[in-house]
């Protein structure tokens, strides 16, 4: 294998052999490779593009470069969702043990924040003592007994995916659908998943911000993943504003725990969480119905049972064995909390969602560098939904800072993020259209 024929046939928008991207990919991963010589295959997918099939042996090269899990003995159809990130989606947290409670195994690997978006890793790393990086029998033991966790990505999997997307970072390919497919896929399948479904945000405060892009990415998720043998499905969801009412670490982990004890009913959150939690269970058990999946959904949460099971999960993976029964106890605070008033009356009709989430990383509760800390503390919440009519001076949010200074900084920009208008707005649905 040459390195630069590949190159130069992908630039000449050739269409690779799936042993030639196999080839690559072990290169990459071996170091092989160099760093100009990835860069310049990727500037070359982003002009050139890929097939379908191409994608299929990209993803899997990358699956295949660590380790691949599987699940012998588990006993449950294995399934997980991934999101490609918004503000205040926290929807892992409460997805994961009320699918775990209507019978599937849920190995759920996840990131940490980038950009305006939140990590739910950061966010689990709120929990003191919880373990996001468990080693491989840990890992199997949680998930066998529990029904879920929620981890993060182990050097072990899918290697090749973290050497390309640090180049693409600095080579101005991120955003190239193939390689945003592959990376997303390869770390997904590499947690030996028989079934996925797929959150692709799409609006102002998502990656994707235009509809037809956002489907075309879920568009390309959903095809190579079937084509790579695991069932996958889409929801394309609106994220124009906040999901939950808290963007932060700390405060969206308590916002976890109110929805899971029943008081965020009937919120456009809880509209997400039920529908992907249908989905998941309609892609692992085909026999049951739309009806059926969601009606099991609800009964989870409504039962509590989805709650006693995040409670489990917290605690076999090192968190607190009463966290749920005393949160406050041991979430981190920020020592200032201040409301953030309407500057006059009327109906919040517009948010700018990508500077909500922007706001809590100046609070320190998100990374401008990679080797940034996080403040868990840091954040904001009872954050109102767009429709809410107010008066001048009702709180739109409250601000959870280290210092006035922030906080106050914080209040003038969320203040900018809103726009109240005399009239109320259309209502728009939150989840607006299913790929498959």
């Amino acid at each position: 294998m040459i390195p630069q024929e590949i190159i130069r046939r992908k630039r000449d928008g050739q269409e690779l052999a799936a042993e030639e991207i196999s080839a690559f990919i072990a290169g990459l991963t071996r170091e092989d490779i160099t760093e100009g010589q990835a860069a310049a295959f990727a500037m070359a997918v982003f002009f050139r593009g890929m097939s379908r099939d191409e994608t299929v042996a990209l993803t899997l090269a990358m699956r295949d470069s660590g380790e691949v899990m599987d699940w012998p003995g588990v006993g449950r159809p294995v399934s997980d969702k991934h999101s490609t990130g918004g503000v205040g989606d926290n929807v892992s947290l409460m997805l994961a043990p009320t699918v775990a409670v209507c019978g599937l195994a849920v190995p759920m690997i996840s990131g940490r924040g980038l950009g305006h978006t939140g990590g739910t890793l950061d966010k689990l790393q709120s929990i003191p003592g919880y373990n996001v990086m468990p080693d491989p029998a840990l890992l199997r033991r949680v998930v066998s007994d529990v029904g879920c966790a929620i981890i993060g990505q182990t050097g072990d999997l899918a290697p090749a995916d973290r050497r390309l997307y640090a180049i693409r970072d600095v080579t101005a390919t991120v955003e190239s659908v193939p390689l945003i497919t592959a990376s997303i896929l390869s770390k997904k399948l590499a947690a030996g998943l028989q079934t996925l479904v797929l959150d692709v945000k799409v609006g102002n405060g998502a990656f994707m911000e235009a509809p037809e892009d956002a489907a075309r990415l879920a568009r390309s998720l959903v095809d190579v993943a079937n084509g790579a043998g695991t069932r996958t499905s889409a929801l394309l969801t609106d994220m124009n504003q906040p999901l939950a009412d808290g963007a932060g670490n700390a405060v969206e982990v308590r916002n976890a725990i109110d929805f899971l004890m029943g008081r965020k009913n009937g919120s456009r959150l809880h509209e997400v969480v039920v529908a992907l939690a249908t989905e998941m269970l309609q892609q692992a058990q085909p026999r049951q119905t739309a009806e059926e999946a969601r009606a099991a959904a609800i009964a989870a949460l409504d039962s509590g049972k989805a709650l006693e099971i995040f409670a489990r999960m917290v605690h076999a993976l090192g968190g607190p064995s009463d966290f749920i029964e005393k949160p406050d106890q041991y979430l981190p605070k920020a020592p200032v909390v201040i409301p953030v008033p309407a500057p006059h009356g009327g109906w919040l009709a517009a948010c700018a969602t990508r500077d909500v989430g922007l706001a809590v990383v100046e609070l320190g509760g998100g990374r401008k560098r990679p080797q940034d800390s996080i403040d868990h503390g840091v954040g904001i919440d009872r954050i109102q939904p767009l429709g809410t009519k107010v008066s001048e001076g009702d709180p739109i949010a409250f601000v959870h800072a280290n210092t006035e200074a922030q906080a106050q900084g914080a209040v003038a920009a969320l203040t900018r993020s809103f726009r109240i208008a005399d009239a109320a707005p259309e209502p728009t649905p939150v989840v607006l259209e299913r790929i498959a």
